[in-house]
């Protein structure tokens, strides 16, 4: 689908680059070419001519000589507009198929792709749509848009929803300043909990300042000598690291940009620490690396062909009720590890995937069901494992969270 557009544009822009233009449109100031002759075409340059002789000659009588000359100029732009008015031809037709091509290729009308009844009311749909575009502003550090759109719409958002954002693009401003203090306070004061997701930002951070100091030259080899102490709590992970960092200082007076440890001073140290820290703090604090809404979009850009294909289907065989909730697509679609986010686990009972209203339970002897399956195979009062003979109670089940 997107070949034939494809092919269709670049063909628009050939015929548009081959005469002298560039794309888009908007950046072709024609009008504005004719009081600099020096930069327009041929063409541009008679109609500059024309327009000058004929402002210093009015209000007196042409020669013989001048009226010829006149007359050879109109002539000409005559001949020139022609040529021109043919090349615009040219240039529409290949403007016109690309819009014939998308046309032809994109569904103008996408909202039929699935029935109303799955989705819920349309001001609830509203209202989560708002609150996507108020998190993915926030987390793009726009707080000032995301408080205009908290007072323009009906959405009521509380402090503990923006505390975390408003921290997060505190550190990241400081960050890119290349002001480590505010990340080494926030890391220090969730050093546990860093640990228990094996993160080394804390380390990474109390490198980069190590390295800050090195870059001062022979003035600041002391303090840098006293800094690594930072490094001890991290010797038992990060060994390799610190001894290179250690022996950089040997070339210290010689100066690091010339010595083998001249990639310590590399500027992409800056860039790596603001993903790293935005990549741990957000796992820290529950939230994820993108925003929900900018990978709703991307995960749908993916999907909407699919599901416009499969509703042809199911258009030319009349099928109804194929697709009637929401939590479940009438077809797999492949969005690539990038958007997992958990497991997924199907029940080996009823062939189904699990879901919020119908969790997976681990029983007692370790096989895990639905809890839609566990309810169908009480009896009694008692429930039996499907997978072994272990009989159990079925209020021993404990929900498991992927």
């Amino acid at each position: 689908m997107g070949s034939t557009v494809n092919r269709a544009w670049r063909s628009c822009c050939t015929m548009w680059a081959s005469y002298g233009l560039s794309w888009p449109a908007q950046d072709i100031d024609i009008l504005g070419t004719l009081s600099h002759p020096s930069r327009s075409r041929p063409s541009r340059h008679l109609l500059f001519v024309f327009v000058r002789t004929h402002s210093a000659v009015q209000g007196t009588p042409l020669s013989a000589t001048l009226s010829l000359v006149m007359s050879q100029c109109c002539r000409k732009i005559k001949d020139t507009v022609q040529k021109l008015a043919s090349d615009h031809k040219d240039i529409h037709s290949s403007v016109s198929r690309v819009g014939k091509a998308i046309d032809r290729n994109f569904d103008s009308e996408i909202c039929g792709v699935v029935s109303d009844a799955v989705w819920d009311s349309r001001e609830k749909q509203q209202q989560t749509l708002q609150m996507a575009i108020l998190e993915h502003l926030y987390q793009q550090g726009m707080l000032s848009v995301a408080e205009e759109l908290c007072q323009e719409s009906t959405l009521n958002v509380d402090l503990d929803f923006k505390q975390p954002f408003l921290e997060l693009n505190r550190i990241l401003e400081a960050l890119h300043e290349q002001d480590l203090g505010p990340a080494l306070e926030w890391a220090v004061s969730h050093r546990q909990r860093l640990l228990e997701l094996n993160s080394s930002l804390e380390f990474k951070l109390h490198r980069l300042q190590f390295i800050r100091l090195l870059a001062g030259g022979p003035e600041k080899q002391l303090e840098a000598l006293s800094y690594a102490r930072h490094f001890q709590p991290f010797a038992h992970v990060h060994q390799r690291e610190i001894q290179v960092m250690m022996g950089s200082l040997v070339y210290l007076q010689l100066g690091l940009e010339k010595s083998p440890y001249c990639h310590l001073l590399d500027n992409s140290h800056w860039a790596e620490i603001c993903e790293t820290f935005t990549r741990d703090a957000c796992s820290l604090l529950g939230l994820s690396v993108e925003s929900p809404l900018s990978v709703s979009f991307a995960s749908g850009c993916v999907a909407l062909p699919v599901l416009m294909n499969i509703k042809a289907v199911m258009e030319q065989r009349q099928c109804s009720g194929v697709w009637s909730h929401k939590d479940e697509l009438p077809i797999e679609i492949e969005l690539g590890m990038k958007c997992w986010y958990h497991s997924v686990f199907a029940c080996p009972i009823l062939r189904q995937q699990t879901s919020d209203s119908n969790p997976p339970i681990k029983l007692i002897c370790g096989h895990v069901i639905s809890r839609d399956a566990l309810n169908k195979l009480i009896n009694g009062g008692k429930l039996k494992c499907p997978y072994c003979p272990m009989e159990q109670n079925p209020a021993d089940g404990k929900r498991i969270i992927f």
